[in-house]
């Protein structure tokens, strides 16, 4: 294996990456803030969340004290193991479309009432969207 294969960011380095801008987002942290935090440009951020340049160790661990995560959310389980946060709350469903967009809307809101309401409103839709797909099994849609 050459250097240069050795160097090139691999299935894991774009998990990490992805799960790191997932969870930036979802706290409402710009890649900016997360960058200064880091002690890196913000055009490293998005190297990272794309999974173009391969997050160090000690680095990690410090994106993961930042975000307030442990450093194991940023991998992926065990084959048929659901990464689960203390909330009960797992990131199988982030890839879904539209599904970091929204947890990044959410977050932004900062009136708790207008949260409360987004989240009935959603649940609501989620409801009548199982209702009518009837091969759409419970665990397809919380």
């Amino acid at each position: 294996m050459t250097t240069a294969e050795q160097k090139k960011p691999t299935d894991a380095d774009h998990t990490v990456g992805n799960r790191i801008a997932v969870l930036r987002a979802a706290r409402g942290i710009s890649q900016t803030a997360l960058g200064q935090a880091l002690g890196v440009s913000f055009q490293q951020v998005q190297k990272y969340e794309k999974g173009r340049n391969r997050v160090g160790a000690g680095r990690l661990q410090t994106i993961a004290d930042h975000l307030g995560v442990p450093v194991s959310t940023f991998f992926e389980s065990e084959p048929g193991e659901a990464r689960s946060f203390e909330d009960g709350t797992s990131l199988p469903f982030l890839g879904i479309a539209g599904a970091a967009e929204l947890l990044k809307a959410y977050a932004a809101i900062a009136d708790l009432q207008m949260r409360r309401d987004v989240l009935a409103m959603v649940k609501s839709a989620a409801r009548i969207a199982r209702a009518s797909t009837p091969d759409a099994s419970a665990s397809d849609i919380a």
